[in-house]
């Protein structure tokens, strides 16, 4: 029985480790500037995010990672990704990757920012920067 979650994180690590740590740098760019430890300006923590990745040319590859591990579960893609939706989106989280297969959405969050929602009224969402990359998979 195949374990497709299991299967792309094994993929993920194994092979494509320094892609997850140029994705870590790229945040780290992105947050070194920040005068407080959070911001709560989403367009240009978005913005700048994408910016990193494509001039470290990262942006480029999230395509050829996302082919791997779906090749990793066994699966087929049903069209060759592309670095931009619906294969590649850079969110206020990290990049997200996502391709549909036999069994449903497989969706890769490479997650290098927390989003924090405050209860209070009124209160804007802030960002934080993780420390390091959590990797969320998912199988929808």
């Amino acid at each position: 029985m195949s374990h497709p979650i299991r299967d792309v994180r094994r993929r993920l690590l194994a092979d494509h480790g320094p892609i997850v740590a140029e994705i870590d740098r790229c945040a780290d760019a992105v947050a070194d500037p920040w005068d407080t430890a959070r911001t709560a300006d989403r367009a240009a923590l978005v913005d700048g995010l994408r910016t990193a990745l494509e001039s470290e040319g990262v942006l480029e590859r999230l395509p050829t990672v996302l082919a791997d591990t779906v090749d990793a579960t066994g699966h087929d893609l049903q069209a060759r990704p592309v670095a931009g939706p619906p294969y590649v989106v850079v969110t206020s989280r990290g990049p997200l990757l996502r391709a549909t297969i036999d069994p449903g959405r497989l969706v890769i969050r490479f997650d290098v920012f927390d989003v924090i929602r405050n209860a209070e009224p009124g209160r804007r969402v802030t960002y934080r920067r993780r420390d390091g990359v959590e990797l969320a998979i998912g199988l929808e």
